[in-house]
Order: structure tokens, then C-alpha cells, then sequence
């Protein structure tokens, strides 16, 4: 078992390393958001990195995540992003649980989302997913259909579209995540200028965050570099 302090020392680590390359990239310090991937992690490691300064967390399965919230609530002011594939029966929970979805691929789903958000809780602030690779085994609509779902998602009432992700195929060489990085900004870039209320590049991992950050990204998603292997 990992001792209690890892966690923490794993955050500080990391950021210091985003600093680094906000100076790099030529950007202020504070330009990228760390979202900590807590998915099959404790609820206590959870509460650590929150003592640790944390306050954005990124879940995958919408059960797992409900549990954790109901056990954390009151504890911190938590910002909870859905970072996995959505599937159209779960909408509902997510849009009444998470402040944002980073996993939008389709107009079936960001429809929902707008239909299914609670009056009193802020529009959901929402990430449309790009499949960079367009493999067909993978989430994400490709960037030729990515302006059609953006505009759509632009004027649905209770949908604030903030951005794009991508999960690039995995990869050690660095021109090639360079590239991956390079073109999903690209797209962003184009949007954007149609698109004003777009602020966020959703891009980078454990793996791979570095070569993100300085093509632009302002939301990388870390799990393992910050809460060591998940459970199995």
C-alpha cells in the first residue's frame, strides 16, 4: 500500500512541472488545469490530493462517481468532470452530477445533456471529443463533422460549449504526439473564431502532457503520475 504522502508529493511534483512549461510555452502560470482521473481510485486518495489543493477530479463511470460524490460532499468545493464514453442511458445522471463533459461525440447526447440538466444547477460546461485517428473502435466524431456538432452545441440553452478533447492513440514517439497535439489545435483554432465562448483544449495524459501543454492545451488529465497504478 502506497504510503498516505505519495499522493501529495505526486501533485507538487506535477505542478511544478506545468509551471515549467507554461514558462516554455510562453504562457502565465496557472494557464493549465490539472484534472486528477480518480476513476478505481479510493475515496481516501481522493480526499488527499483535495487536502493537497486538488478541487478538479475526472471519473469515467457515472456509478462509481455518484458514490464518491455522495461520500466527499460538504468535505471540498469539487469541480467533477465525465471524461468517459457516454452511453445515451446515462445522460441524466451525468447531467445532474458533473459540472463538465469532456466526451461529447454526438448530437443525440449533447441534446440529452441540454434537455436533462436540473433549472437550478449552471449550463454544463461541455468538451466536444475529437477521434484524431478516426478509428471506428474509438470515441470521438471526426474533425470534418466537429463544426455541425459544435454549432449545436452553442445553442442549446443549458450547454455552455467550452472546448475540445481528444484521446490521441497511444504512442512513445514525440513528433508523432507532437503532431496529434498540433492538428487537434488547428481545429480548435477554426472553431474558435466562430465560437467565442471556446477556452478549453482538453489534451494530454499521464504520458504525454508535456509535448501537450506546449501546443496549447489548458486542461491536461492525469491519473497514474498522481495516484500511482489503479486497484485492480
Amino acid at each position: 500500500m502506497e504510503p498516505m504522502t505519495e499522493v501529495t508529493d505526486n501533485i507538487h511534483t506535477t505542478q511544478e512541472q506545468i509551471a515549467e512549461l507554461e514558462q516554455q510555452s510562453g504562457r502565465p502560470r496557472g494557464s493549465v488545469t490539472l484534472i486528477a482521473v480518480s476513476k478505481r481510485q479510493p475515496v481516501s486518495k481522493i480526499r488527499e490530493a483535495a487536502s493537497a489543493g486538488m478541487r478538479d477530479f475526472g471519473e469515467n463511470y457515472l456509478q462509481e462517481a455518484v458514490e464518491k460524490q455522495q461520500q466527499l460532499e460538504g468535505l471540498y468545493d469539487l469541480i467533477w468532470h465525465f471524461i468517459g464514453p457516454i452511453q445515451s442511458n446515462k445522460t441524466r445522471g451525468i447531467s445532474e452530477n458533473f459540472d463538465w463533459v469532456h466526451s461529447v461525440d454526438r448530437s443525440k447526447i449533447v441534446r440529452r445533456l441540454s434537455e436533462q440538466r436540473p433549472l437550478h444547477l449552471k449550463p454544463l460546461n461541455v468538451c466536444i471529443q475529437i477521434n484524431l485517428s478516426e478509428e471506428e473502435t474509438k470515441s470521438g466524431t471526426t474533425s470534418t463533422q466537429a463544426a455541425d456538432l459544435c454549432a449545436l452545441a452553442d445553442s442549446l440553452e443549458n450547454i455552455r460549449l467550452r472546448g475540445l478533447m481528444a484521446i490521441p492513440a497511444p504512442t512513445d514517439n514525440r513528433e508523432a504526439q507532437r503532431d496529434n497535439f498540433i492538428a487537434l489545435s488547428r481545429l480548435f483554432d477554426t472553431l474558435k473564431s466562430k465560437h467565442p465562448s471556446m477556452d478549453t483544449l482538453s489534451m494530454g495524459m499521464s504520458n504525454d502532457y508535456g509535448p501537450a501543454i506546449l501546443q496549447g492545451s489548458t486542461m491536461i488529465r492525469l491519473g497514474t503520475a498522481l495516484f500511482g497504478p489503479r486497484p485492480s
